[in-house]
């Protein structure tokens, strides 16, 4: 491997990490979703894991496809652009909608009191929400929907630097030098998300929620909006 392929490959790696850090839309939507859901941490990693699969392997499809054709870069550029403006524009109604739901579940959720005069004469007050009565969504299907919704976002989520800065410049050596540097910022990627997930996941799990945790779901909502709002209007 000359010097040239091995600065690649560095590059591959240190534009990984450094695209996965300042991008808050590839670990914070896995993070609030995990604890309004109370999923556990291998339940957070392995939906994180398979979002990061998506999210790589469709950009990585597109370079292929590419440089096989003989694509200019400018053109798969627009394309990737055009792929990142649907996945903020998804995040911000997936986020909106998550938010609505949340909040329409806290507010059901609430306690109030209700008087009540008997025919005696005798006068009570009790407690309740109607939370049993109307809420129709079912937790278990929404807890299994929820993945596969974050997994088609990530899906058209485009990794902007790796086909402009390592896999076009890897294909001037041969087949075998994309192929190691897109994978060499896969796993970059996706670890580095994974790590994130897990250390913020811990964290999270120490804060006292006390009043707030009924808010959870609308609070994971907010968050993902405002995620998808900073990718499509702050180029995050």
């Amino acid at each position: 491997m000359n010097r040239e392929l091995l600065l690649i490959c560095g590059t591959a790696a240190s534009l990984g990490i450094i695209h996965t850090i300042l991008g808050p839309d590839h670990y914070i939507p896995f993070i609030v979703i995990g604890r309004a859901r109370r999923w556990n941490l291998f339940k957070t990693l392995w939906v994180t894991l398979l979002a990061g699969l998506g999210h790589i392997a469709s950009s990585v499809i597109l370079g292929l496809a590419g440089i096989c054709l003989g694509i200019a870069v400018f053109k798969l550029e627009a394309v990737e652009s055009f792929r990142g403006d649907i996945a903020a524009w998804l995040l911000i109604a997936f986020g909106l909608l998550y938010g609505v739901w949340g909040l329409r579940r806290a507010v059901r959720g609430r306690t109030h009191e209700h008087a009540h005069v008997h025919a005696d004469g005798n006068r009570h007050e009790h407690e309740h929400d109607h939370q049993a009565e109307h809420m129709h969504v079912h937790p278990e299907t929404a807890t299994q929907v929820t993945p596969w919704i974050l997994f088609t976002i990530f899906v058209f989520g485009p990794c902007e630097p790796l086909i402009p800065l390592v896999m076009y410049p890897a294909a001037k050596h041969n087949f075998a030098a994309v192929i190691a540097v897109a994978l060499i910022f896969g796993l970059a990627t996706i670890s580095t998300m994974i790590g994130i997930v897990a250390a913020m996941h811990w964290g999270v799990s120490k804060l006292p929620f006390g009043r707030m945790e009924k808010y959870s779901h609308a609070l994971a909502g907010l968050s993902i909006f405002l995620c998808g709002a900073a990718v499509k209007f702050l180029g995050l």
